[in-house]
């Protein structure tokens, strides 16, 4: 359905701009050596990869298929 294809694309744009800002909180709690904080949003920055890889691969076979 080209509707979801719409909404699936909104949505992986959505989720590369949450990685992004999570990225940079990361690395200024880094920059400021709070480590317990970089840590965690670096852990949470992966899990935002990984899922914005799951969905690219989704978009992309739905628009193959």
């Amino acid at each position: 359905m080209p509707q979801d294809a719409a909404e699936l694309s909104a949505l992986a744009s959505a989720l590369t701009e949450v990685q992004r800002r999570v990225s940079a909180l990361a690395e200024r709690a880094a920059a400021s050596r709070d480590e317990e904080l970089a840590t965690e949003l670096f852990a949470i920055e992966r899990a935002l990869t990984g899922a914005s890889r799951r969905l690219d691969r989704l978009t992309s076979t739905r628009r193959r298929g």
